[in-house]
Formats: structure tokens, sequence, C-alpha cells
């Protein structure tokens, strides 16, 4: 089984690419939507970070508002936070890498916005970096509901910038050239991942 590792700062069509990939027929592990899950009632995580964050929990769940106030642009409560969900994000992309394992799929995809941040490169056959011209970026980031222009700078500032990105990934996928081009892309990176 093949690990392809998709990736991209914010606003550059990560959540787009991953959708064609599902679309190409390929499982994908979404990093977000498995901390999405862990803060969620009856999630795994909401214990732990209502412990570390009194008062962030209501009505069973993390208000990830709440817990945001808390811990954006602060580093080391940030820290806190990636202690508790990074291990439990990790075990649920190892039940998932065991599930399709386990169904025989020969290529899954590991949708992880921190990939190259958090050494996650090191556990894919391949990477898949998608980018966009940086006008472009930021009139997607500035259309997000709450977002503003600190905010967006403060979350570049926390990602490795997109150079970097690009120079380390095996594949760069253009987003900015419409839909068409980026699924005929990724159907390349998938025919040559499956040869």
């Amino acid at each position: 089984m093949r690990i392809l590792g998709l990736t991209g700062s914010i606003g550059m069509g990560k959540s787009t690419a991953a959708a064609m990939l599902r679309a190409l027929g390929l499982p994908v592990h979404d990093a977000d939507a498995a901390v999405h899950a862990l803060l969620a009632k009856g999630g795994k995580a909401v214990a732990a970070v209502e412990a570390a964050f009194p008062g962030v929990v209501k009505g069973g769940a993390v208000d990830r508002k709440a817990l945001g106030a808390r811990v954006f642009g602060k580093p080391a409560e940030l820290k806190k936070l990636e202690a508790i969900l990074h291990p439990l994000v990790r075990r649920a992309e190892g039940a998932f890498l065991q599930h399709c394992r386990q169904a025989r799929h020969d290529v899954v995809v590991l949708d992880i916005p921190l990939l190259f941040e958090t050494g996650g490169e090191k556990r894919c056959d391949g990477v898949v970096v998608v980018t966009a011209p940086q006008f472009l970026q930021s009139q997607r980031v500035m259309k997000r509901p709450g977002m503003t222009e600190a905010r967006f700078r403060q979350i570049l500032g926390s990602q490795m910038p997109d150079r970097e990105k690009r120079r380390r990934a095996d594949w760069v996928v253009e987003t900015g050239l419409g839909r068409r081009p980026t699924l005929a892309a990724l159907a390349r990176i998938v025919r040559a991942l499956k040869r």
C-alpha cells in the first residue's frame, strides 16, 4: 500500500484536492476532521482539553472559539494542546491505515495541514503540495467567516512558507488554474503511484 501525503498552506485548495482524490476512489484520512471529532461531544480529547484549559467545554463539547482564544498566539499553550491532540490524531490515522491495508487499497491519502511541520512526510511514500498565487490565497482565506488580516498573518506565521513546502514536495499541484487542471494533475499522480 502506498501512502500519499497531501498538504498545503491555508487557502491553497487542500480540501478541494482531498475531495478530488476521494472522487478518484482513494480513501482519505483528514487530520482536521479527526481533530473536530476529538473535540466534539463524546470526543476522546474533551476531558483532557477541559483539564488543561478549564472552562472551554460547553454542553459536553470543546468550544473551539473559546479554546482558540486561549491558545492562539501563545506558543506554550498551543504546545500543551498539541501534546493532547497529536497522539490521538496519530492513533486515528493508524486505525485508518490498518483498515485500508485489510481492505487491500493500493493507494491511500493522509490529508495533514502541518505535514512537514510535524515530520509527517516520513510516514508517506510521496507528498503532494497544493499551491496557488498569493493574491488568490488571500482572496480565498479572507472569505472565511470571522477571518481578519491579523489572524490570517498569524496563521501564515505558524505554517512553513509555501516556497519551502513546494521545494520539499514530490509533486506540486497548482490549484489557481481551475478545477479541471487540478483534477487532471491529481489523476496523473495517482496513476504514477499505482504503477
